[in-house]
């Protein structure tokens, strides 16, 4: 719904429609449900809500973002990326299964944007992508929009980027192995709002991720490589929650989980404090909250929190080869 997005990790983000159910913590408090597009199409959250497909007009600003590609790589050095979709879920159940075929058709018909496909429901991921792009018809179309043909090319597409929601160990645990599952050109994790420890090196599911029996994983690797699946991970991103209900993030949770990713050699980014941020990096008066570890964070909003973690930017990307010069960076 932005061409241009406060999002440090897109560049734009596009909603084909607007509503969703909170299925997780990390949904608490859940600013889309909040948001002005929300509030004022008089969209209401839940099971058996309605979800609202956004205007043909809206449908065609990915077109012209990939029509404009020269133009932002010349500006940026990189492509355009675009974050589907802040103000919902695109595996949705609630959501009309041929509204989904018509976002894959538009993604089909943009190649040169790269999609990041974030959610919270990544057991529906594989699924539901297999059913959509099998469902694409020579001529897609989106709302009134006919687009020109485009082949259809085996899945999974370059430019799309699955990614999964998880906000503890418990989810880390349970949706992990789904997203390993799910065929995809880049995976990638956004751990916002990071609620608790999250450990990968002693996550139970390597093996399972390769369809293995633990013996047999045992019997070929000979031991369990510490971090083997946090490896199969092209990109982690952290972030502690904002607004006015912000739950703080302990400072130690967000060192962990970089920590693991400079062991594995997975980019990280640090996307952001929120509300809550470590004295060490942001001392002043206020509403302090101290961990059972003793580490404290006061209340400083986000603006003034920043997104330094132990005084360093942390803003690393996955790379891939496009085979041209246009690649991701």
């Amino acid at each position: 719904m932005a061409e241009t997005s406060a999002i440090e990790w897109c560049d734009s983000t596009f909603n084909p429609w607007i509503g969703c159910t909170r299925v997780s913590p990390a949904c608490d408090h859940c600013y889309a449900a909040v948001s002005t597009p929300a509030r004022a199409l008089g969209v209401e959250w839940g099971i058996g809500q309605a979800r609202r497909r956004t205007a043909t007009t809206n449908w065609k600003l990915p077109l012209r973002w990939n029509a404009q590609h020269a133009a932002f790589v010349s500006g940026h050095g990189r492509r355009r990326r675009v974050f589907c979709a802040s103000l919902a879920d695109v595996f949705d159940n609630e959501v009309d299964t041929q509204w989904r075929v018509d976002l894959f058709a538009l993604i089909r018909a943009t190649p040169n944007l790269d999609w990041l496909l974030l959610t919270k429901r990544i057991g529906n991921a594989g699924r539901m992508i297999a059913d959509a792009v099998s469902a694409l018809p020579r001529d897609a179309q989106c709302g009134t929009s006919q687009f020109n043909h485009t082949p259809i090319a085996q899945w999974p597409w370059a430019n799309v980027w699955l990614g999964a929601t998880i906000c503890n160990q418990a989810e880390a645990d349970r949706d992990i192995p789904k997203l390993l599952a799910a065929p995809a050109a880049v995976r990638f994790l956004s751990m916002e709002p990071l609620l608790g420890q999250v450990m990968f090196r002693w996550a139970p599911w390597a093996h399972q991720a390769r369809g293995q029996s633990y013996r047999q994983y045992l019997d070929q690797q000979g031991r369990v490589t510490e971090f083997e699946a946090l490896r199969q991970i092209d990109w982690v991103i952290v972030g502690g929650e904002s607004g006015v209900h912000a739950r703080p993030m302990n400072p130690q949770w967000a060192r962990d989980v970089r920590n693991q990713c400079a062991a594995a050699g997975v980019p990280f980014l640090f996307k952001q404090w929120g509300e809550w941020v470590s004295v060490s990096e942001v001392a002043g008066a206020g509403p302090h909250h101290t961990f059972d570890d003793g580490r404290t964070v006061r209340r400083a909003g986000k603006k003034l929190a920043g997104r330094t973690l132990d005084g360093a930017t942390h803003s690393a990307w996955p790379s891939t080869d496009y085979g041209d010069d246009h690649g991701r960076r």
